[in-house]
């Protein structure tokens, strides 16, 4: 193996073994594919050696890595500088070495944009999102920087909530708004997307999002960030009211699409990477 096709994942968690981790069976499909002499391979890190992993990665002339929680901030000050959205949300899922330097990026948001641009252009339109945790918050900054006339946070946390309203609107200037979460939530006639940013019906089929569904309309895109069930009860609701419904197994793909293009230049099969995220996850 040459000098500089090593990638590798930061978890902070040891149930995300090598063996067991769809995203290294995806994205080691994707070199396969490919034929790129690449290995992508997951490693434990423990906050006390987070530095210490990083120096180690640069020293060894990895071209990159992911970081799981709970890294994703903790493993600013140990890189070179940030991206773009990135620097907005405060926190890293992808590290990119460029030249030299080991630059921080978020894939979170820009895999489910580009899972969203595939059925509708975001630019100009009205949003409702559930949510203000960390995928809400990525998707929430990318839907910022890709011109979104409004977005509407609904969270039952207000504090949360509100300090991701004050981010949109101090770092983005966008208008954004936020809603407390309380009962049946009730979708504004105006909206063009409803997203759950939330883990509502992760590995829970039957789980139901506390939306009014009189209020969802023909014509609303209908986005989920749960990927397992790949149809939620969200999604199947949505879909009998007449909108356009997006699973969130099309967010991973295109984080690991994202990742891949970030490191070696070459923008794989999403086909080939989908295939092998699903036989990963026995679908």
């Amino acid at each position: 193996m040459s000098k500089g096709n090593f990638l590798h994942e930061l978890t902070g968690s040891m149930s995300e073994g090598a063996a067991g981790n769809p995203t290294v069976a995806m994205i080691e499909a994707a070199f396969a594919h490919h034929g790129l002499h690449w290995r992508y391979i997951n490693m434990e890190v423990t906050p006390r050696d987070l530095a210490a992993a990083v120096r180690g990665a640069k020293a060894m002339g990895f071209r990159g890595f992911n970081c799981s929680l709970p890294h994703k901030v903790a493993v600013i000050p140990h890189l070179d500088g940030l991206g773009e959205s990135a620097a907005v949300m405060g926190a890293v899922n992808c590290v990119v070495r460029r030249c030299e330097e080991f630059i921080g990026e978020n894939t979170d948001g820009k895999g489910f944009l580009k899972s969203l641009e595939s059925v509708i252009n975001p630019k100009g339109k009205s949003v409702v999102l559930f949510g203000a945790g960390g995928a809400a918050r990525a998707i929430a900054v990318e839907l910022g920087l890709a011109g979104v006339k409004r977005i509407t946070i609904v969270n039952r946390s207000e504090p949360r909530g509100a300090e991701l309203v004050g981010l949109l609107r101090d770092k983005l200037e966008l208008d954004a708004a936020f809603v407390a979460w309380s009962g049946d939530h009730a979708i504004p006639a105006e909206t063009d997307i409803v997203i759950n940013g939330t883990s509502i019906g992760l590995y829970a089929p039957e789980a139901r999002l506390a939306l009014d569904l009189s209020t969802l309309k023909p014509g609303m895109v209908a986005a989920d960030v749960v990927f397992n069930p790949v149809r939620t009860r969200f999604l199947d609701d949505a879909a009998a009211r007449g909108c356009r419904a997006i699973d969130g197994l099309g967010m991973l793909v295109n984080q690991g699409i994202v990742g891949v293009r970030y490191w070696t230049g070459v923008t794989p099969d999403a086909a080939v990477m989908r295939k092998a995220l699903e036989s990963a996850m026995g679908l």
